[in-house]
C-alpha cells in the first residue's frame, strides 16, 4: 500500500517503512511520532484500489516514528581562474528524518 502525502507544499509518495526527510517542526515533548492529516491519494501495488482526494482524503492518516536529525552539510566553491577569486559557503539544511510506520486508511 502507498500514499501521497502533502508536507510544507511538496507532494511525497511512501510506502511502509520509507525513510523520508521533512522540514522541520515542533514535535511535543514525551512524542516521537509525527502524523501527516493531507493525504492526496491512496493505493495498493497493483492499482486496482486507488482513491484520489479532493483534494484530501478524509478519515486516512500516516504516521511516521522519528529517527534522525538534520542532513549532511552541502559545500558551494565558486573560483575564477587568474583572478584571485575564491568564495566558500557551506550550509546544513533543518531536517528531520522519519520512518513510516503506519497507514490508514
Amino acid at each position: 500500500m502507498y500514499a501521497i502525502i502533502e508536507d510544507s507544499g511538496t507532494q511525497i509518495m511512501v510506502r511502509k517503512d520509507d525513510v523520508i526527510d521533512i522540514d522541520l517542526r515542533k514535535i511535543p515533548e514525551g512524542s516521537s511520532t509525527v502524523t501527516f492529516e493531507k493525504v492526496l491519494a491512496v493505493g495498493s501495488q497493483d492499482g486496482s484500489a486507488a482513491r484520489i482526494g479532493t483534494p484530501y482524503l478524509a478519515k486516512v492518516t500516516v504516521t511516521a516514528e522519528v529517527v534522525g536529525g538534520t542532513a549532511e552539510k552541502t559545500t558551494l566553491n565558486k573560483y575564477s581562474r587568474r583572478k584571485g577569486y575564491r568564495r566558500h559557503k557551506g550550509h546544513t539544511q533543518k531536517h528531520i528524518q522519519v520512518r513510516v510506520t503506519d497507514i490508514a486508511a
